[in-house]
């Protein structure tokens, strides 16, 4: 199936499925209607792409399509429609953090041995985007209480349906987000990130706790033990916090 939907084809589907939501509404939506309503949809299917420049040609094909072939004559104003949902979906708040990075399937086997945590523990996913990483996680951790934040609230609303009965999903800032009090944070973020991220787990992370980051390694920390995740992402990095985590030396590498 994999092989199936290889790029490009996953963004001519939503391109084709956005023309023929297109036609089907026009006759009752008129221009502008049908227009907001295809455009909004294939802001939505881009969230299904995984690198950032397919995102925004899935959520700009049929737009720029409908405008190329001069198809419908919409005022200039609602062409902004797909940009808004854009921007709702991505925040200018959060564009400096990873954009949606599902995190695929089968990227936690072996995390529960290699971290093991008590029936009950507080697990935060943070930055959880649909909800992938808080199911992967409960598939890892069926008796922990997950909780996840998100900025983007489509996206909360989103997680909130997938993962509902699996876990908290809350709005919010993950770097706002306190740390404290959760036994395991799990955060697939992307380089430029990742010393944030160390900084953050230094100073909120209690002794003995777990730091969990997919694909990239924490700066300067010595890692407790490295699993292997399916391809593009090499890794799965894992760091127990010391009892000296608040000191000069905490993880570092000496």
């Amino acid at each position: 199936m994999s092989r199936l939907l290889r790029w490009p084809l996953p963004a001519l589907l939503a391109w084709g499925g956005a023309w023929l939501l297109y036609l089907a509404l026009l006759p009752r939506l008129g221009p502008v209607g049908a227009l907001l309503a295809a455009g909004s949809c294939g802001a939505l299917a881009s969230l299904l792409a995984d690198r950032w420049w397919r995102r925004a040609m899935v959520a700009l094909g049929f737009p720029l399509s409908l405008a190329l072939t001069g198809a419908a004559a919409v005022p200039a104003w609602a062409w902004l429609a797909p940009l808004a949902v854009l921007l709702l979906l991505y925040p200018v708040h959060a564009w400096r953090d990873a954009p949606l990075f599902p995190t695929p399937a089968g990227a936690l086997l072996g995390l529960a041995q290699a971290a093991p945590l008590p029936p009950g523990a507080r697990v935060l996913d943070a930055g959880c985007g649909l909800g992938d990483g808080l199911r992967a996680l409960h598939a890892a951790y069926p008796q922990a209480r997950l909780e996840g934040v998100e900025w983007s609230w489509p996206l909360v609303l989103l997680c909130r349906l997938r993962c509902r009965r699996l876990a908290r999903v809350r709005r919010g800032d993950l770097w706002a987000d306190d740390w404290r009090g959760y036994q395991l944070v799990y955060v697939f973020q992307r380089p430029e990130s990742m010393a944030r991220v160390a900084d953050k787990a230094r100073r909120e992370l209690t002794p003995g706790s777990w730091l969990v980051s997919l694909a990239f390694e924490v700066p300067g920390w010595v890692p407790t033990a490295r699993l292997p995740a399916p391809a593009p992402q090499s890794a799965l990095w894992l760091y127990r916090i010391p009892d000296d985590a608040g000191g000069a030396n905490g993880n570092r590498r000496q």
